[in-house]
């Protein structure tokens, strides 16, 4: 049964049929125009719970940062204690979630939006660098963690993308990103036995 207009339910509604939306169509899908139709109310209606467009598709990438920090949390949880492993699982995790959730993915990180202030979702995304710094700080107290940190972070990104479009695959002949992802913490952590 449709929401009417004007129910509280419906703002939640418009991100729930944003984030479906673009998992199943990728970024350029989300349109207000094309939310409002999903969600059966007026192309008018989702501007009664976000004045700009930039704000809902924030709400909507919000949701994919809750997802990843309880899917980095889940996976933490189980992993062992020492940093280099508790690291290696956050950026597995990190990886496989690009991977499966593409659109999001790249919503996320859209630039406008991080850099739009009032949306606040540069705060949403800050706590998973800080965690990723922790960790970088703890196997490596001899340096600056925030700048090993940002330039591992580049790195996964880097192979998201490059996996993401099949770049990479074709460059080093794998079919696993298990191994890049080895070299790369190896190459700003330096070698595994040696820590």
């Amino acid at each position: 049964m449709p929401l009417r207009e004007s129910e509280p339910g419906l703002r939640t509604r418009l991100v729930d049929v944003g984030v479906e939306l673009v998992a199943a169509e990728g970024v350029g899908a989300l349109t207000l125009r094309e939310i409002a139709r999903r969600a059966g109310v007026s192309h008018g209606a989702p501007r009664r719970y976000f004045p700009t467009h930039l704000e809902l598709l924030s709400a909507i990438a919000r949701r994919g940062f809750a997802d990843l920090a309880g899917r980095v949390e889940a996976a933490l949880a189980d992993a062992p204690p020492e940093p280099r492993r508790r690291l290696t699982a956050l950026s597995r995790i990190y990886l496989e979630f690009a991977l499966d959730n593409p659109g999001m993915y790249e919503l996320m990180f859209r630039h406008d939006l991080l850099e739009s202030g009032h949306l606040g979702l540069r705060r949403t995304s800050l706590p998973l660098f800080g965690l990723l710094a922790d960790l970088v700080g703890r196997i490596r107290p001899d340096a600056d963690a925030r700048l090993i940190a940002g330039a591992l972070w580049a790195n996964l990104h880097g192979i998201a993308q490059l996996w993401g479009w099949g770049s990479m695959q074709l460059a080093t002949g794998t079919d696993d990103f298990v191994p890049l992802l080895q070299s790369a913490l190896d190459a700003h952590l330096g070698p595994r036995d040696a820590r």
